[in-house]
Parts: structure tokens; sequence; C-alpha cells
């Protein structure tokens, strides 16, 4: 029999991380200590129930409620808990961006991320180019990830910890004035969530 290896996908090879945690999730499957289940049902939820969406809600709610607006930036984690979203991340801190303010979040330590609003952290946001040169030259970064921002525009980057993670708060889109929240939710995005998008 033979086969024709152009007409049949083949998946990427496993990274060296990702081989790692791939023999630490069978070992501790085998050990007993993780049911398998359980990682999945994980993965799921913060794919489908936890995450990007619950953020989009958050921002969606704050710019049709300006009193909303105001709880979230004075107390982010009151404020998403009042929509039913809470974890134990620490305490979540919302910054808005502006016409001449562009906020963008990093963890320059490991990987700190608000996983009850913005689901699953991206890779490249774990990465260490990112995590290093965000803070040196965060307007060249950015232009590299598709955000250019002009000259005029003041860039702030907030380090994620354990104590304190972030939120971008981004300006809502010209046009969008009679738009209401459940038309609005689905504009934002995750990356304009950490600020390396603009809407």
């Amino acid at each position: 029999m033979s086969h024709d290896h152009d007409d049949h996908h083949h998946p990427a090879e496993l990274t060296a991380v990702e081989r790692r945690a791939a023999a630490l999730e069978a070992l501790l499957v085998e050990k007993g200590i993780v049911d398998p289940t359980f990682i999945d049902a994980m993965v799921e939820a913060y794919a489908h129930d936890i995450g990007p969406m619950n953020g989009a809600r958050v921002v969606a709610r704050a710019w049709v409620d300006p009193a909303y607006r105001e709880r979230l930036l004075a107390d982010g984690t009151a404020a998403v808990a009042e929509l039913g979203f809470a974890g134990a991340e620490g305490n979540l801190i919302v910054v808005a961006n502006e016409d001449k303010v562009h906020n963008v979040v990093v963890c320059t330590l490991c990987s700190c991320y608000p996983w009850t609003v913005l689901g699953l952290p991206p890779t490249w946001y774990k990465s260490a180019p990112y995590r290093s040169r965000v803070v040196r030259e965060p307007r060249r970064v950015l232009a590299e990830m598709g955000c250019d921002l002009p000259d005029d525009v003041d860039i702030r980057v907030w380090d994620s910890s354990a104590e304190f993670r972030y939120l971008v708060l981004p300006e809502r889109p010209a046009g969008t004035g009679a738009f209401g929240e459940d038309d609005l939710a689905p504009l934002v995005t995750r990356d304009s969530m950490i600020g390396v998008a603009r809407l």
C-alpha cells in the first residue's frame, strides 16, 4: 500500500516546553494524582466559559454604563465580581486607553494574567522576548504586533504580579454610539484588553 504524504496533514512537532508539559501530565495521570477528564474539563472551561468573552462583557458594560465604568476603574476586582466574574488571581486593576494614552500589560517575572476575564494567556505573552522587550521598547514591539501608534500617543506599560493583574479598557470604537452592550461585546478582542491591539 503506498501513501502520498503530500495529501496528509502532519501536526507540527511539539516544542520542548510542550513535551515537558505532556510528560508531566502523563506522570500525574499515571500516579493517580490528576484525572485526565479534569484536565480536559478545565481546558474546555477556559476556552468556552471563562475567558475573553467575560472580559468583553466587562468592557461593553463600561462603554454603555458610565457609573459602572467609574466603579471598574476605581476597583476592578469588585466591578468584575458584579458581573459574576471572580477569581483567585489577586487584585484586578483596570486602566483605560484614551485618545493620547495607550496602555499595555506584561508580566516581566513570569506570566501573571487575569484568567477569569481573559482566559488562557497566549504563548507570546509568556515568552521571554515579549516580557523583556515590551518594557524597553514598547512602541516598537506594538508596531511589530500590528499596533502602530502615533508618536504623540503616550504608551504606559503595566507590570502584572501575583498581587496585581491588569486589564486594559480599550476606547469604544467610532460609529458604535447606537450599539447596545450585546452588540459591543463581540467587538472586543483579548489582545485589545492586553493592549497589543486597538479596536
